[in-house]
């Protein structure tokens, strides 16, 4: 792109020629991701196969109204960390940026135990994608080699990533708006059907809330009976929430590559309101209205572990009610959607080890890019580590995602955590510095309270999530390993850096604020010549998620 800037400032360099020098790494990458690549990444990297197949599971569990209360309440947590992440990066928008925050603004040992951490749960949700794309290739056929699938899959998300980023945002863009798609087209499914717009002609709206239609309805005993049973139902749809809803933090991942961050990154970090609470707060209301939780043919699917979408509720909701083509379709669409994003998934991190790179706390290698601006080590590692998926050849699919959702869940809340108490440093770093918020390009609303809140609920909860383990006959080595796993490495990654090192605990008075990376996007964004779209879906585009 003519007269385009990289975040340095510096026009697009050949940065292969640039590869002799390891004494420093160089941040390398280009800015050419647009408002819209942005915005569908953070939504295309945290609608998958769980919004659409998995919740399912926590539906029999807890029922459709602790599904929805769950869903409604751990949205309020994201947003509260989508407000803490959007004024930090967009004053500082850099690769990598609530890592280097976490080590700029508290401790560099937070710093490497939060890379470390945010890379482990980005790199285990490849595979977990992987295996579930096999899953849903089962729906149709079971005749395809496992070793196969995962080998095919695994070269396309190579070949994707490694081309420039602009190319790997447009591919992204629009394997996302399928996922848009496919939401708002089984809510617009639930709706009509609900009316009486079905085969059948049922009428059944509300239906499956009614206690005297649907005994135990709405709010459903898991494990126990009573108050506690229905406690202890509403706390699996938490926690199934938890794992299911993100967005702020892949939208942060593409700062270092946004163009015009200060204009874009708004927009985006502004989306995650009423784009993702829409999709997963109305999702999970639909989930409970086509389908009983108690319903035979679900509670069979789940436990037979119905291939692709054989298990979804609203697959199930179609055949009852006599609808041919719509399970195939829907099918479909998931598997375009669980392909999205795991592409995603190895985006974000490759991108964090290359942020980690350029901060000296892995091999120095990690840090060099291509020609196009792409981390292609980093993007290596990463389809390395997804290897994983190999996995399910010899042990089952379904044990291999079980095994995956409680590694991600724990690492996801953690990194969480990590992220509103960077925050909070970074406002009473800014308080005691005498810097007015109002000089900062965005300004996020009920500030410190978000901070505080977001970060007592994902602390809390990174401990809740294998708690059905310490219940009496209930015990399981690998679920107890996976679910705890990072929780007790990460103070061992926080203690080694800290001693390896001697690293010392930011004084709010100390703290920077990445004087130098902020001066470079300035310079940046006064020089820089945005490129037109250059066709007119390329127009529409920009407009619609504009």
């Amino acid at each position: 792109m003519e007269n385009e800037k990289d975040d340095k400032g510096a026009p697009d360099i050949d940065v292969v020629s640039h590869m002799s020098d390891t004494s420093v790494p160089h941040d390398q990458t280009h800015r050419k991701l647009k408002g819209r690549h942005i915005q569908l990444i953070g939504i295309g990297g945290t609608i998958g196969t769980a919004l659409f197949v998995q919740i399912g599971t926590s539906l029999t569990q807890g029922g459709p109204g602790s599904l929805f209360l769950a869903f409604t309440i751990w949205s309020t947590f994201i947003l509260a960390i989508n407000n803490c992440l959007s004024e930090m990066v967009t004053w500082i928008p850099i690769s990598s940026p609530f890592i280097r925050f976490a080590d700029n603004f508290v401790d560099p040992a937070l710093g490497f135990c939060a890379g470390i951490n945010f890379f482990m749960f980005e790199a285990a949700l490849v595979p977990f994608e992987v295996v579930a794309f096999n899953l849903v290739i089962q729906f149709w056929t079971d005749r395809i080699p496992i070793a196969v699938v995962i080998t095919v899959v695994l070269l396309c998300y190579a070949f994707l990533n490694v081309f420039a980023v602009a190319g790997y945002g447009e591919s992204e863009f629009w394997l996302a708006f399928g996922k848009v798609v496919l939401a708002i087209g089984l809510m617009c499914f639930t709706f009509i059907t609900m009316v009486g717009g079905n085969p059948l002609h049922d009428t059944y709206g509300f239906r499956n809330w009614d206690p005297s239609k649907v005994p135990g309805a709405p709010f459903a005993e898991n494990i126990r009976t009573g108050s506690l049973g229905r406690f202890l139902g509403f706390l699996t749809c938490l926690i199934q929430a938890s794992f299911t809803i993100a967005g702020p933090d892949y939208v942060s991942m593409t700062a270092g590559e946004a163009e015009l961050p200060r204009r874009t990154l708004p927009r985006a970090f502004h989306s995650v309101y009423y784009r993702l609470t829409t999709f997963f707060v109305l999702g999970s209301l639909c989930v409970g209205l086509v389908v009983p939780y108690s319903d035979p043919a679900l509670l069979r699917a789940l436990s037979d572990v119905k291939p692709g979408a054989g298990s979804s509720p609203y697959v199930i909701a179609m055949q009852r009610m006599q609808i041919p083509v719509l399970p195939h379709i829907v099918n479909a669409l998931i598997l375009t959607s669980i392909f999205s994003a795991g592409n995603g998934y190895v985006y974000c991190a490759s991108r964090t080890l290359f942020g980690l790179a350029l901060q000296e706390k892995v091999p120095k290698i990690f840090a060099r890019c291509s020609r196009n601006g792409v981390p292609i080590y980093s993007v290596a590692f990463t389809l390395v580590f997804a290897l994983l998926s190999f996995l399910q050849v010899s042990n089952g699919s379904a044990v291999v995602l079980k095994w995956l959702v409680n590694l991600v869940t724990a690492t996801q809340l953690l990194n969480y955590a990590i992220i509103s108490f960077t925050y909070l440093r970074f406002y009473y770093a800014l308080k005691a510095q005498g810097i007015p918020r109002e000089r900062l390009p965005h300004r996020s609303f009920w500030q410190p309270f978000c901070g505080y809140y977001a970060f007592t609920g994902t602390f809390i909860m990174a401990f809740v999530g294998g708690w059905t383990v310490f219940l009496p006959g209930k015990w399981d080595t690998p679920t107890f390993l996976f679910s705890y796993f990072m929780l007790a490495l990460a103070p061992v990654l926080f203690i080694f850096w800290k001693f390896f090192q001697k690293t010392t605990f930011r004084r709010a008075e100390d703290v920077t604020f990445f004087e130098k990376e902020r001066e470079a996007v300035d310079m940046y964004e006064d020089t820089h010549v945005q490129k037109p779209p250059s066709n007119a879906f390329e127009k529409i585009a920009d407009l619609l998620f504009a």
